[in-house]
């Protein structure tokens, strides 16, 4: 076997190398359910230089985790974003990472156009382009007073030498 095929080999059956992520000077909503809690707010997987963060459906939970912005569809918004936000600053990324979201709305035909324009006014703050893959779904949240909750999904390279090389 060429010494090539020996690396091959090795980083085929390498362990993945994963950790939980979070960040609870934003937000920790594990608080308010029976313990143990049985997900991680996100979670970080490493891959030979490239990063894959996972982040859990986020919604508008304060530090404490209590609900915020009860009644306010745009306030919820922005602070669920905010959140997601410091998740990722949390491990080294940004919304420019960012690949992927799926966003649930309790009530997608009342909210969905408040919805685009505040997502639509965030992206553009973080000067996005391109903007990430998203799907948005109507759904029964895990707390009756929340309106929309994301999950998030943010690649990127870890591998100094990959990045200057390109």
């Amino acid at each position: 076997m060429s010494a090539f095929a020996e690396i091959l080999e090795a980083i085929a059956h390498a362990p993945i190398e994963k950790r939980a992520v979070t960040n609870h000077g934003v937000l920790n909503e594990a608080y308010g359910y029976t313990k143990p809690s049985s997900f991680s707010r996100g979670m970080r997987i490493d891959l030979n230089g490239l990063s894959i963060v996972l982040i859990s459906g986020t919604a508008s939970i304060d530090e404490y985790g209590k609900s915020v912005h009860i009644g306010d569809f745009r306030a919820q918004m922005r602070r669920t974003l905010a959140n997601i936000t410091g998740l990722l600053t949390s491990e080294g990324c940004t919304w420019h990472d960012v690949v992927r979201t799926t966003c649930y709305l309790r009530d997608i035909e009342r909210d969905y156009e408040a919805f685009n324009e505040e997502r639509t006014a965030f992206y553009s703050e973080q000067g996005l382009d391109p903007l990430p893959a998203s799907t948005g779904i109507q759904a029964i949240l895990c707390r009756p007073e929340l309106l929309v909750e994301i999950e998030a999904i943010a690649m990127f390279r870890t591998d100094k030498a990959a990045t200057v090389k390109e």
